[in-house]
């Protein structure tokens, strides 16, 4: 039987997971499988998951959230004050450095490509701690120097909502595309900030005006950690073909979303969904992006998934579909976990020691 794959994934919100699920006294163990959990340790040991960006984001409404979400309830996109973001990001913070203090041997949170090299050669599951959303930050950006400075490597502008940054895109079927609203000033000054302090822009969730405005704004390369290709799911959070290409010309890189309202031509949240149908997206994106800008970001513990992936039990399964469509052994491997890290590299400073 052959070794698992190993894989670096874009984005997953299982810090959510395991946040909002101990606020309501039913906390999660992580080091245990847990049906409840589409990423736990014991599971991404045997599925080849070596690391990813683990998201941090606050939902509009954290006296009524339970983990689940609704996209046909506005209350679900609601602003959030900057307080309350900010407090909510601590608490999922501390949790993941406390996480990582309780298993030294099977996590580490890292700040840049050496060191998520180091600690997947070590076998320990390389954390990069991102951010969904900058309801936390201020607009002097004092939280910004904060997280930074606690390990914070990558900053989505907005969730699919509106901030002091920006605008999100919706999450609807858009055939055509709207470009919406783009940054604000102070957006267009968080993007020079992030450059500045070496913090990669996400560009998942941005309305097309906005990824128009971080593209004119950015001396980096164009990373979008969880999105599909417009042309086969014409959802409003994926990317058209000119955006692919704009990523393209900067060496960028786009990770393929999990959630099947953006792998499917109808957009429908329907997990029969199968694994050919995230091939597509692989082979459009490939055709664009080439072979050095394609990747996963499949959106674990924040999605509905297709029900062969369910989770990072799934990985493997993807692994074949890719080998079943032809996908040779060196481009898996690119598209599973080498792609990241050289996006990583070129984006972001190394640590000084």
């Amino acid at each position: 039987m052959r070794e698992p794959v190993a894989v670096f994934d874009g984005h997953n919100d299982t810090l959510l997971k395991l946040e909002i699920a101990a606020r309501q006294g039913r906390a999660l163990d992580f080091a245990a499988a847990s049906p409840a959990l589409n990423i736990d340790l014991p599971g991404a040991r045997r599925s080849g998951f070596a690391g990813g960006f683990f998201a941090m984001f606050t939902p509009s409404h954290l006296d009524r959230f339970d983990g689940s979400f609704d996209p046909d309830d506005p209350g679900n996109f609601d602003p959030i004050g900057q307080p309350e973001a900010l407090n909510f990001t601590l608490a999922m913070f501390a949790r993941l450095r406390r996480l990582a203090r309780k298993l030294p041997e099977d996590l580490a949170i890292c700040r840049d490509a050496p060191e998520i090299r180091d600690a997947i050669a070590r076998h320990r599951i390389a954390i990069l701690p991102h951010v969904e959303g900058a309801e936390c930050i201020d607009t002097d950006f004092n939280a910004l120097e904060v997280l930074h400075a606690a390990g914070l490597r990558s900053l989505g502008l907005v969730w699919s909502r509106e901030n002091a940054f920006g605008h999100g895109a919706p999450i609807d079927a858009q055939p055509v595309p709207e470009p919406g609203k783009g940054l604000t000033d102070a957006g267009f000054a968080l993007v020079r900030e992030c450059d500045r302090l070496g913090i990669l822009i996400d560009l998942s969730h941005l309305t097309e005006a906005g990824f128009w405005d971080v593209a004119a704004t950015t001396n980096r390369p164009l990373i979008a950690t969880h999105s599909n290709a417009h042309a086969i799911s014409p959802s409003a959070r994926n990317l058209t073909d000119r955006q692919l290409s704009a990523v393209a010309e900067t060496g960028g890189i786009v990770g393929l979303n999990f959630h099947v309202g953006f792998l499917r031509a109808d957009c429908a949240p329907d997990s029969d969904t199968p694994i050919a149908q995230m091939v597509r997206h692989l082979d459009h994106m490939l055709g664009i992006l080439g072979e050095d800008g394609v990747a996963l970001g499949s959106d674990f513990d924040g999605c509905l998934l297709p029900r062969d992936i369910g989770g990072v039990a799934g990985l493997p399964r993807l692994v074949s579909g890719m080998r079943d469509a032809g996908f040779g052994e060196p481009l898996i491997h690119k598209i599973c976990r080498d792609n990241w890290l050289v996006a990583i590299a070129r984006g972001l400073p190394e640590t000084a020691a």
